[in-house]
């Protein structure tokens, strides 16, 4: 009681201070003082003092007012608007048209207009002669606009506008908002306003029109808690009295109140109507987006008017906009409106109308419309308004490529299908009450679908691992891959998820990624988020210590499980098995890895147990580490024990399977240290040089181990001070891999015409033979003690790799495809080749004469990856100075047109042809692409030598190669002003003067065909243009779904009025059909594992339609 009694004891006032001169400038600070104030002295229950500074500063506001128009507080003096509203109000009872004209200028003015209207003219003229001389205004140019402006003293301006009509509606609530004249005469000029042409005059009166509805909106709910206050309180007098004085007052007082709120109710109608209607489908999008938001906001406010269908329609509409604002506008609003649960059973049919739209949204082109749509989904789960028939589409997300859209739909995902909190609204969010095995186990039914694609498996645990607990509890994993659970033993399939699962999710506990990141950032963590991940991995160690013997032992001879349980050695804290006295737990964990090492030959296995091995080396401590160590140099010793066996077993005649496999193991060991050993290398070329029918497997193994031991020789020698003895080894090493390399390089290429199958031989043999090349560049070591090792490749064998390496890279994708499934893919497939060769010219290595142009003479014609390998290659070589592009592109493109003319001259394949030629030209195309804006100008001379030198190629055998005019020299043309179109014009009619053309007219065709072209180029006159530079385009948000797939129909194909179809441009711009077909280019590598997405969906029983089609080769082109 004490407490109260002082709370509300008024408190003790010092002496004011004195006042200061920027105390009574505007009256602002007056204003937040006395807010801060009133709601202090109301908190204690208090009328608040009207003190003098506060008398003075009101004194400052109403003098600042009488020096201010409406306009200027609006734009420049928000806080005034409050004030300038009183004095409006309290003018009007006075003379209520100097008010409402005051109301319009600033109206028009807000609008931009520079008019000249004065209040005659508002009380003579009708609303559309106003307004129709405010559009003249706007067309001779006489408006500013301030809605749109960057100005810094504008940036309240939207603002302070809508301020301004909230405060006036509301402060006219008691009078003049019902006077049938003051706002029905504002009403009718925001609504005719809104309907002009300009732009500007659309946008403010749309925001006002619109803010207008919503001050109504928070009027009529007041008068409705008002009206409910006074049927109460009339039901209780009736009860009382059945009639009287009291009874009278407020049967009066309710009709006056329903009328009030039927006007205002009625108003909002006309807005809705007059304005609404036709601004929500405005070119701009930002009205668009205005009247859907406000929208949005009326539904959930004044649900008693707006929860309809005719009005809810709109919010339907507008998810097909164009505009992905509009469309994510619509989206939030609908979020909003099913959010509140008392809505949902007058969303029915609505939702049914349109909840496959929303479904498509959340695979929409723009993320930030899909985001908000995947959320929407989920509060439609979560009223039990969608099937589960109808979640199939979205199964396929979780592999998508931005990682804001997979972690949405795993969200939902993680609700729907293994917490089940969709199902049942009462469950905790962390589905606490139910065990971790069952969450698993929902968890390992949707794995399931994955188990031929471990990458595929990533993603999906990636997308849902934030919200599954269950995937962090360690002994319930462990538990369950050794069967001590009560749940079913696990199935083979669930087994090998379940070890996927645990590797994956531990390696998120320690903060590695699991999946590649779009932007390639280093992750860094500051200091509690390290201690985080610390004590996780304290949490894995201390759960799998004990056990993880226990599991290599039960999984040891399974090679699917053994790779993930062994790559868990690196996730754990080795020092804490001394800390524990766990050493014998850890020896028996490296010797159970040393027997898988010996056990299996697949490259994951062999290359994890490597790595495990390795990484015990480094962080293991004291004896732990001497027994890592000793297990290291006792597998390496048994490896190069059974690798000299199998050599002498083969070379006696038996199967070539171990020696295979230990070639393998060697390779994988070599590839993190070298391997000492006695004659291995000599055993090696012994083999290869006698055994010439080997596997060609075994060959390329043989290759790359003789490789790895001379680059190892190599690092071991030292620059410094080499001894004889070693360079004399190394050299002998060298000139013999070199002896088998080009051997292999004439070989293979013969066996390739007779049609044997030696992809990855051949692959390996271009790859080695540019390594070594750039290994021992001879001017690398021209200068050192190492100058004898200096190798500098003849012309002769350049060209012979290159044939080697132009065969692997004319493999058809469908030979690919089908190996894609073998272990070394990615290091023998043609991009690999082309690195290859690439790197030779960026490291000096060989000439660029010869390789240069052959290498970009292939830069369209072989895909998306090859292509930016020579673009790159391209970029890199126009950065050195010594590199002749003119020369380089010149040649490129004369060596593919060489090509289109063997195949001409063959005459055999009608297509091969027609893609040849269909090539130079898009090859012309590229390069040209390259002189762009200042580029251009600045390497005119670039232009004009190919030019120059491809008009004098075209000559030299007329009329066989006068193609090449139109194939390869147009595009460069183009790049030319007018004024250097006359010499070139001259130069080609006077090679051509003295010869008769009727003799072989098809031939000559070309040639006229390029005169013609250059006659037009110089007709136009044209300047050099500011250009910016060609590059590929790359579409904002996701790659495109195939285009072959179905597309379900919003309306079912029942489109009734004009108004309630949606236009073809908007469903257009959904999709956005205006990408190239150059999207496949900028397509990540998830996104090639996408068909196998398709089979999440049989989880409900939804199958994926259709497939992926691919890029048409081009086949245009000209026979000359």
């Amino acid at each position: 009681m004490a407490e109260t009694i002082a709370s509300m004891r008024r408190p003790k006032r010092g002496r004011p201070p004195r006042p200061r001169e920027s105390d009574f400038v505007t009256g602002e600070e007056f204003e937040d003082e006395e807010e801060g104030e009133d709601h202090a002295e109301a908190a204690d229950g208090l009328a608040p003092p009207r003190s003098k500074r506060k008398r003075e500063a009101s004194a400052a506001a109403a003098a600042a007012l009488e020096d201010l128009t409406l306009i200027d507080i609006v734009k420049h003096n928000g806080r005034l608007i409050s004030h300038a509203v009183k004095r409006l109000v309290e003018d009007y009872e006075s003379n209520p048209k100097s008010v409402l004209f005051q109301i319009l200028t600033m109206l028009f003015e807000v609008c931009g207009a520079r008019h000249d209207i004065y209040a005659s003219d508002l009380h003579e003229a009708a609303v559309d002669d106003i307004v129709f001389k405010l559009a003249e205004l706007a067309r001779k140019g006489l408006v500013d606009d301030n809605y749109s402006s960057k100005r810094k003293d504008l940036k309240n301006f939207k603002e302070n506008l809508v301020t301004f009509w909230d405060s006036l509606v509301l402060e006219c609530q008691n009078g003049p908002l019902f006077d049938d004249n003051l706002f029905t005469t504002i009403k009718d000029y925001v609504v005719a306003i809104s309907c002009t042409p300009p732009r500007v005059y659309r946008q403010v009166a749309s925001l006002v029109g619109l803010q207008l509805v919503t001050s109504f909106i928070s009027v009529a709910k007041t008068l409705s808690g008002q009206r409910e206050t006074t049927q109460r309180q009339l039901n209780a007098e009736k009860k009382k009295h059945s009639d009287g004085p009291a009874v009278e007052s407020l049967n009066k007082r309710l009709s006056i109140t329903h009328e009030n709120i039927t006007y205002l109710e009625e108003s909002m109608r006309k807005i809705f109507s007059g304005l609404f209607m036709h601004r929500y489908r405005d070119v701009d999008p930002e009205i668009r987006m205005l009247c859907i938001k406000s929208l949005g906001i009326w539904v959930v406010s004044y649900p008693s008017l707006f929860l309809q269908d005719i009005y809810l329609k709109y919010l339907g509409w507008t998810l097909n906009d164009k505009n992905a604002g509009v469309r994510r506008t619509s989206i939030l609003a609908l979020q909003s409106l099913y959010d509140v649960d008392d809505n949902i059973p007058s969303l029915g049919l609505f939702t049914e109308r349109f909840y496959s739209r929303m479904i498509q949204l959340a695979d929409d082109i723009d993320i930030s419309v899909a985001v908000p749509a995947i959320g929407l989904i989920k509060q439609l789960l979560r009223h039990q308004l969608l099937s589960d028939d109808d979640l199939g589409p979205l199964y396929d997300l979780l592999i998508d490529e931005p990682p804001m859209i997979r972690r949405a739909i795993g969200e939902l995902v993680y609700d729907h299908l293994i917490a089940q909190n969709c199902k049942t609204p009462s469950v905790a969010r962390d589905g606490n009450n139910e065990s971790s095995e069952i969450h698993i186990s929902r968890m390992l039914h949707i794995l399931r679908e994955f188990s031929d694609d471990p990458v595929l498996s990533s993603y999906v645990i990636d997308d849902i691992w934030d919200d599954m607990k269950a995937m962090k509890d360690w002994k319930c994993i462990i538990s369950m891959l050794l069967d001590e659970t009560l749940i079913a033993e696990l199935t083979d399939m669930d087994g090998t998820n379940l070890v996927r699962m645990l590797r994956a999710s531990a390696k998120k506990a320690v903060g590695e990624r699991i999946v590649p990141a779009t932007d390639n950032r280093k992750m860094y963590y500051n200091k509690s988020q390290k201690e985080i991940l610390e004590n996780s991995k304290s949490d894995i160690t201390n759960a799998l210590m004990k056990r993880y013997p226990q599991l290599l032992r039960k999984y040891l001879p399974d090679k699917a499980k053994i790779s993930p349980l062994i790559d868990m050695m690196m996730l754990l804290k080795l020092e804490m098995y001394s800390l524990k006295r766990q050493e014998q737990n850890f020896k028996a964990a490296i010797d159970l890895i040393v027997d898988a090492f010996f056990k299996h030959g697949d490259k994951d296995t062999l290359r994890s147990c490597i790595k495990a091995i390795a990484f015990c080396c480094m962080k293991c401590q004291a004896d732990l580490l001497d027994y890592a160590e000793n297990k290291l140099k006792i597998l390496e010793d048994e490896l190069v024990l059974k690798v000299k066996t199998a050599i002498k077993e083969v070379e006696a005649g038996d199967d070539e399977y171990s020696l295979l496999v230990n070639l393998k193991r060697l390779h994988e060991l070599q590839l993190s240290k070298p391997v000492k050993n006695d004659g291995l290398f000599e055993d090696m070329y012994r083999i290869l040089s006698h055994l010439k029918e080997m596997d060609n497997e075994v060959k390329s193994f043989l290759l790359i181990n003789m490789f790895l031991e001379v680059a190892w020789c190599l690092h071991a020698i030292g620059v410094e001070n080499p001894s004889e003895t070693s360079i004399e080894g190394l050299s002998s090493k060298q000139r013999s891999l070199l002896e088998q390399l080009y051997y292999f390089l004439v070989v293979l290429s013969n066996y390739q015409k007779e049609g044997r199958s030696t992809t990855v031989l051949s692959s390996r043999v271009c790859i080695i033979t540019a390594e070594m090349w750039c290994l021992f560049k001879k001017s690398k070591y021209s200068s050192t003690k190492l100058k004898n090792l200096g190798y500098l490749p003849q012309l002769e064998y350049v060209q012979k790799f290159w044939k080697l390496c132009e065969q692997q890279l004319n493999i058809s994708d469908d030979t690919e495809d089908e190996d894609a499934n073998e272990e070394y893919i990615e290091d023998t497939n043609r991009d690999a080749v082309m690195i290859a060769a690439a790197k030779l010219l960026l490291a000096d290595t060989v000439s660029k004469d010869y390789l240069g142009p052959e290498i970009v003479s292939h830069y369209v014609s072989h895909g998306a990856s090859t292509t930016e390998i020579i673009k790159h290659l391209i970029t890199a070589l126009k950065k050195n100075a010594d590199s002749d592009i003119a020369a380089l592109f010149f040649e490129a493109l004369r060596r593919a047109y060489e090509r289109y003319m063997t195949y001409l001259r063959e005459g055999e394949n009608q297509n091969l042809i027609a893609k040849s030629y269909s090539e130079c030209q898009d090859l012309a195309n590229r390069l040209a692409g390259y002189y762009v804006g200042a580029v251009r100008i600045k390497n005119k001379s670039e232009i004009l030598k190919i030019i120059q030198c491809g008009v004098q190629f075209a000559f030299v055998d007329l009329p066989k190669q006068l193609s090449f005019l139109e194939a390869a020299l147009v595009p460069f043309v183009s790049k030319l002003p007018s004024s250097d179109i006359p010499d070139i014009l001259t130069d080609v009619q006077k090679r051509a003067q003295d010869i008769d053309m009727n003799e072989d007219p098809s031939a000559w065709r070309p040639y006229l065909t390029f005169v013609e072209h250059l006659r037009e180029k110089h007709a136009r006159n044209e300047v050099f243009h500011e250009e910016k530079e060609e590059k590929p385009v790359k579409r904002r948000g996701r790659p495109r779904k195939p285009r072959d797939e179905p597309v379900r129909n919003l309306f079912d194909g029942n489109k009734s009025s004009d108004e309630e179809s949606v236009s073809d441009s908007d469903q257009r711009g959904h999709g956005g059909d205006d990408d190239d077909e150059d999207d496949a280019f900028d397509q990540p590598l998830i996104n090639t594992f996408r068909p196998s997405a398709s089979k999440l969906r049989s989880l409900k029983g939804v199958s994926q339609q259709g497939t992926s089609s691919q890029r048409k080769a081009p086949t245009s082109g000209s026979n000359s």
